[in-house]
């Protein structure tokens, strides 16, 4: 919710942050890293792919012929994905924005469950799946605490405003290292 009451999953606020941390536009932004249609190069090579909300399904799941009705429901849409080659996982990353308390507060307790969805998805190409939040300040305040312990409790993850690119298994161009 924006403030004052009005919105919810669409609000100026919510999209804002979430066209803030586009994986592919920071990726690009990133030395040594381009990004053409959804493939990830670094120096040239190709090391993975970027799938944001129905691209996962008319373009991952197709080309993987994984038929999502056979395996979940429902369909997920993941805010950003990336699939990482050289260790073979999807990452699946939502990102949460809050400016006053609401529904995304209950979210973020869904993780576990999603995480598996996602999982019994890429069973049959044998992917692996990680699942990470990626959240703004306001989950910082100690009310979060238990919510944020729960995630990590369910071997999901949490940051705030960035994901660090080894923790995708991607590699860190080597100005970007930190003595």
């Amino acid at each position: 919710m924006i403030k004052n009451g009005k919105g919810g999953g669409n609000t100026r606020t919510g999209l804002v942050f979430e066209g803030k941390v586009d994986l592919a536009t920071f990726l690009n932004g990133q030395p040594h890293y381009s990004v053409q249609a959804n493939e990830v190069f670094y120096d040239g090579g190709l090391v993975a792919r970027v799938f944001k909300k129905n691209a996962f399904y008319s373009i991952f799941l197709k080309e993987l012929n994984i038929n999502w009705k056979d395996y979940i429901s429902k369909r997920l849409y993941p805010d950003d994905s990336i699939y990482v080659f050289s260790n073979n996982i999807l990452h699946i990353i939502e990102c949460k924005h809050q400016q006053v308390a609401g529904s995304v507060d209950e979210k973020l307790q869904t993780c576990d469950f999603k995480k598996k969805e996602y999982k019994k998805l890429m069973a049959p190409a044998n992917i692996d799946v990680k699942y990470i939040y990626l959240l703004d300040e306001w989950f910082k305040d100690s009310k979060y605490k238990d919510v944020l312990d729960y995630i990590h409790s369910v071997d999901c993850d949490y940051y705030f405003e960035y994901i660090p690119l080894s923790r995708l298994g991607l590699p860190v161009p080597p100005e970007l290292v930190e003595d």
